[in-house]
Formats: structure tokens, C-alpha cells, sequence
């Protein structure tokens, strides 16, 4: 059974993140997807509080084959060494990808889990094989390519603090659930 893990802080989930996930469910025919919603980034500080980013993952990713969980590990590699999983696939962006080197204990991440990384068309090659060089095990690294979704969670949240549409942004039933909460509202 393969198992991939898509981890983050989803604050909030957008399309984004949901054509990555259900392309890498299509890619690598996906038994289970475990959506893991970071209690508490350890890069950035989120916007809204974990169990409001919990309940919007869970709409975002409501029609894939996907598990939604609260995950309070600060670091990928202690929730992995926790889990134990059975060679699962962690899922990222080329952009992770590149910054992979400054995560904790990188070399043990690619121990425990192989990484499914999502490109896109036009993404600089030279910059993925450059991050490739680095790992000690570039192997245990599988690039997919996703087409692009011109959106940021940083754009949602500060659409949704202007009271603007969230259309094309995100799913219809997030964009209602931050409206109906008022997330990400400036008051």
C-alpha cells in the first residue's frame, strides 16, 4: 500500500494544494494521503489557529482519498521517526525541494520517507538538479510535474482580510467557511 504524506501549514489550504495532492494521487496511483496540518510551523508562524486550519484542510482535501490530521510535530523528520511508516512518500514543491538542505536532519527524512516532488512547466531545472547534488541521496527523490496554480496562501489571506472573493483562489467550501468564521479578517 503506498502512503504519501503532504504536510504544511495550510493556512489557509488553496488550490494550490489540492491540484498537488490530487495530481501526486493520480502519479503515483496513491493508496492513502495523509494531509498533516502543522499545529505549529516550525519556519512560519501561522494566521489562524490550528483547529480552524484542521477544519479547512478537511474541506480542501475532502474529495481525494486523503486522512486529514493535526499534526503537533514541529519537524518532519520527528513525526516520521515517531510514525514509522513503511517507506512513505512525503510530498513537497520544487521550492521545498531546494530548501530541503535547511530542514532538520534532512539525511534522516530521506531514511524514512522518499520524496514525490511536484515541478512545473518552465521551473529552472539547473536550480533542482543543483539541490539533487545535495542530498545524499537524491535515489530516494521523485520528480512529477504539476501544472501551475498561480495562487499563495499569502494572497488568500489578504483577500479574505479585504473582504474580497476568494473565487479561483480556493474551494468553494473554504472560501464559505472563512467567510462564515471570519478568518483572516483584519478587526
Amino acid at each position: 500500500m503506498t502512503v504519501a504524506i503532504l504536510g504544511g501549514r495550510f493556512d489557509p489550504p488553496h488550490l494550490g494544494h489540492v491540484a498537488l495532492a490530487a495530481r501526486a494521487v493520480e502519479h503515483f496511483s496513491l493508496d492513502r494521503l495523509l494531509v498533516l496540518v502543522a499545529a505549529d510551523p516550525g519556519h512560519k508562524p501561522a494566521v489562524a489557529p490550528a483547529p480552524e486550519r484542521l477544519e479547512l484542510a478537511q474541506l480542501a482535501f475532502a474529495r481525494l482519498p486523503a486522512d486529514v490530521e493535526l499534526d503537533r510535530h514541529r519537524f518532519t523528520v520527528d513525526m516520521l521517526d515517531e510514525r514509522r511508516f513503511d517507506d512513505p512518500l512525503f510530498l513537497i514543491g520544487a521550492d521545498e525541494l531546494v530548501a530541503f538542505p535547511t530542514w532538520k536532519r534532512p539525511e534522516r527524512v530521506l531514511e524514512l520517507a522518499r520524496l514525490g516532488v511536484a515541478t512545473r512547466p518552465g521551473y529552472d531545472r539547473e536550480r533542482l538538479d543543483l539541490a539533487l547534488a545535495q542530498l545524499p541521496r537524491p535515489d530516494r527523490v521523485e520528480l512529477f510535474e504539476l501544472e501551475p496554480h498561480p495562487v499563495s496562501a499569502s494572497e488568500v489571506r489578504r483577500r479574505a482580510a479585504a473582504g474580497e472573493p476568494l473565487d479561483g483562489l480556493v474551494p468553494p467550501e473554504v472560501a464559505a467557511r472563512i467567510r462564515a468564521r471570519g478568518l483572516y479578517r483584519e478587526d
